[in-house]
């Protein structure tokens, strides 16, 4: 489970997928309304949830002051969600962002107006790398039903490291039409339009290259606190600014030095006793943190205390190496003066926890020392163990303004509540955040989907309804998916690759419910983990071996159920496989490098190069086979289109009124068809969008809409061989959504 900051990281960080991110035009300071949202598709589908339950990093949750059951909650690839307690469900609020802002689906900040409890905002934006765009402050009248947007000409980090700091975004308390924005690199933005326009102000810390800048922002009383995470602990350096009239800011008197103090994570203000509360850590986090403590500031007197719960670095009750690890979350009771909240992160040897103070600080109860989690609703978060941890990554805590023992944390997978201290269970119910990366619907059989995701491995899911009961795949575990295939003529084989440090390679022979583990691997198969196909028949098994990074090597074949292994010398590496759903003995490759349609007619011992001169030198084209068919071929090759070939690759025509392809599947044929339907996501029209066909690519109809767009989409889908009209969509943050005709 530590792979999981660069397992997310690395879905659209690499050249592929940024080849084809057309940048969004940024008008600085400049308001600009969001698209006017279009009426239902055309073939009127509805648009839900594969539930699983969770799946990402919550990286913050917020409480609203004001209002009974109000909350909002943000994640680093999935966007952000509403709270409804009257459905007990969160509520997609970013699902609208299309293929172009998938960049805006990490949420770096939030904010609520406590005098206004319908005004809502968002800072967005996932990467501050050279190929990322530009970040975008979304602000909404209507708790989020509608919004306006304001793009900027800074970026911002909802996907890397600190991105569980916060909140960098603030509702001056003085004045609910002043904003605060805390920026990575670019300083402290400044509003007093309610967001709609933005300009940077003087801040006294200079940037550097940590990439941190302002941590957060948090209000106390009438004054403004800003953290600092570009600080190395020193009193020459501070952590922790102030500003009293909204124009000036001075570093806070007095602040805690040293390494346990060096970055600023989260601050909370009592009201009551008027002091505010500081986490601290050595790093950003989630990952490495190795020290951190816990501050309060008197702000009447200037007063600082320490009050950390325990001190990293003692020994670990087994005995182990050093119990290293930062602290994360904290949150103050509304209601009862001098009680909070706060969180370890990055406690690997003992396990986080969340301690709860009723003293301001001076005692404290970890709560995970008697607390009994329900994951009976989401079962995947035993992990393939007897029983589930109380978290990881907790840098993200909430306490309900109206209930002092509704206490919620985030964690790497899901958002745990209670409502008395000792019971948790995920709360997690309309919040999908998983990138998926491969999709299977079988033929036969009780399930009608198979998945497979970073971070969460391969799932069965026996219902879409409701979270797959068998949990994640075991034997082995894997902490990332890869690769993901049925056997066309076999269905009940099923196999799959990924990341995990038992074995790299699966199989089944009951359709995906149980499986076993290959007898071997390829060398390299550990450190590259890449795509794997079976043959019709599930005699011959070709692996790809590539790393999360492109670097690729010789693809692999096994025809003894992944007992022995030998490189296939003529298959180019790299190559986009697939095997011919009919012939056992024939698989197609697609080189990317060269633009050339390799094929084998001797399962998989050797290829010879096919169609030549066809699109190249972009890695993520996709090669698909029709169902049913011998040789019927079909290429997305991304902005050029789509290219197929009824002759086994030999030759291949271009696809008439189609401007982009970026995945393509099948499913059940329309009643009186003979042909599949096919599924893309592609262009027809001057955007990407959602497409089906059920003449053979002759015409196509836009079954998503503007209110479902989900950012990214290039990753997979399919439909459904039983059931006509419906489709399996790949998400990279929100899950597979399966689309249906109402």
């Amino acid at each position: 489970m530590s792979t999981f900051d660069l397992s997310r990281r690395s879905v659209l960080a690499g050249s592929a997928a940024a080849a084809a991110v057309v940048s969004l035009p940024t008008v600085p300071g400049q308001a600009q309304a969001a698209p006017a949202p279009a009426a239902v598709a055309k073939s009127g589908y509805r648009w839900r949830n594969a539930v699983v339950g969770g799946t990402g990093f919550i990286t913050g949750v917020l409480f609203h002051p004001s209002v009974r059951g109000l909350a909002y909650a943000r994640t680093d690839i999935g966007g952000a969600y509403r709270w409804d307690d009257r459905t007990d469900r969160w509520t997609p609020l970013t699902d609208h962002l299309g293929w172009d802002d998938w960049n805006l689906l990490g949420v770096e900040a939030m904010a609520v107006d406590p005098a206004h409890p319908d005004r809502v905002y968002l800072t967005l934006g996932t990467y501050t790398q050279s190929w990322a765009g530009n970040g975008a402050v979304l602000r909404s009248e209507d708790r989020g039903a509608t919004w306006k947007r304001t793009d900027l000409t800074v970026q911002f980090g909802g996907n890397e490291d600190g991105r569980g700091c916060g909140e960098r975004l603030l509702v001056d308390p003085r004045n609910g039409d002043t904003l605060w924005l805390g920026t990575r690199n670019d300083g402290l933005l400044k509003s007093t339009d309610r967001g709609a326009t933005w300009k940077a102000v003087s801040f006294p810390a200079t940037p550097s290259a940590t990439g941190q800048g302002i941590t957060l922002l948090v209000a106390a009383g009438r004054s403004v606190y800003a953290g600092w995470g570009d600080s190395d602990g020193t009193a020459d350096n501070p952590h922790l600014y102030r500003t009293s009239d909204g124009k000036t800011w001075e570093p806070v008197p007095g602040q805690p030095t040293g390494t346990a103090a060096k970055v600023p994570i989260r601050a909370a203000y009592d009201r009551h006793t008027r002091e505010l509360y500081v986490t601290y850590a050595n790093a950003p986090g989630p990952n490495g943190q190795s020290d951190g403590s816990v501050h309060k500031l008197r702000t009447v007197n200037g007063q600082w205390t320490e009050v950390t719960p325990v001190k990293p670095g003692g020994a670990t009750t087994g005995g182990g190496s050093a119990d290293a690890f930062g602290y994360g979350g904290v949150a103050v009771d509304a209601r009862r003066p001098g009680t909070l909240v706060v969180s370890t992160n990055n406690r690997w040897a003992e396990i986080d926890t969340v301690f709860r103070s009723t003293d301001g600080g001076r005692t404290w109860t970890s709560l995970k020392d008697k607390a009994v989690l329900d994951v009976s609703e989401t079962p995947f978060l035993n992990w393939g163990e007897d029983k589930p941890k109380f978290g990881w990554w907790i840098q993200a805590v909430g306490l309900d303004p109206f209930d002092c023992e509704h206490v919620v944390y985030g964690t790497g997978a899901t958002l745990y509540g209670t409502h008395d201290l000792q019971r948790w269970a995920p709360q997690v119910r309309g919040l999908e955040e998983a990138s998926v990366v491969a999709i299977v619907s079988p033929p036969t059989g009780e399930a009608h989907l198979i998945s497979g995701s970073r971070d969460i491995g391969v799932l069965y899911h026996e219902r879409l309804t409701a979270s797959p009961s068998r949990g994640l795949a075991t034997n082995p575990v894997f902490g990332s998916s890869i690769g993901l295939a049925q056997a066309a003529a076999k269905p009940s084989y099923v196999v799959r690759t990924g990341s995990g440090d038992q074995a790299n390679g699966a199989w089944s022979n009951d359709g995906g419910r149980t499986w076993a583990p290959f007898a071997s691997q390829p060398a390299l198969a550990k450190e590259a983990p890449g795509p794997i196909v079976t043959s019709a028949d599930g005699s011959v098994l070709l692996w790809s071996l590539a790393h999360g990074d492109g670097t690729v090597h010789p693809a692999h074949r096994s025809a003894d159920n992944g007992a022995t292994w030998a490189e296939v010398a003529s298959l180019p590496k790299g190559a986009v496989l697939v095997a011919d759903p009919v012939d056992p003995g024939c698989f197609y490759a697609f080189d990317t490098s060269a633009g050339t349609l390799y094929a084998s007619i001797d399962s998989g011992l050797t290829f010879t190069a096919r169609a030549t001169g066809l699109s190249s030198g972009d890695a993520g084209f996709q090669l698909a086979a029709a169902p049913g068919r011998s040789g019927d071929l079909w290429l997305s090759a991304k902005a050029d289109g789509l290219y197929r070939s009824t002759d086994g690759g030999a030759t291949f025509t271009k696809v008439a009124g189609c401007r982009a392809s970026h995945t393509l599947g099948f499913g059940k044929a329309a009643r009186g068809a003979s042909y599949p339907a096919i599924y893309m996501v592609g262009g027809i029209e001057e955007f990407n969008a959602v497409y089906r066909s059920d003449d053979e690519a002759g015409t196509w109809t836009r079954i998503n809409d503007d209110r479902h767009r989900w950012g990214w989409t290039g990753a997979a889908i399919t439909g459904d061989p039983r059931v006509h009209g419906r489709v399996y969509l790949a998400t990279n943050g929100r899950g597979v959504q399966y689309g249906e005709p109402v």
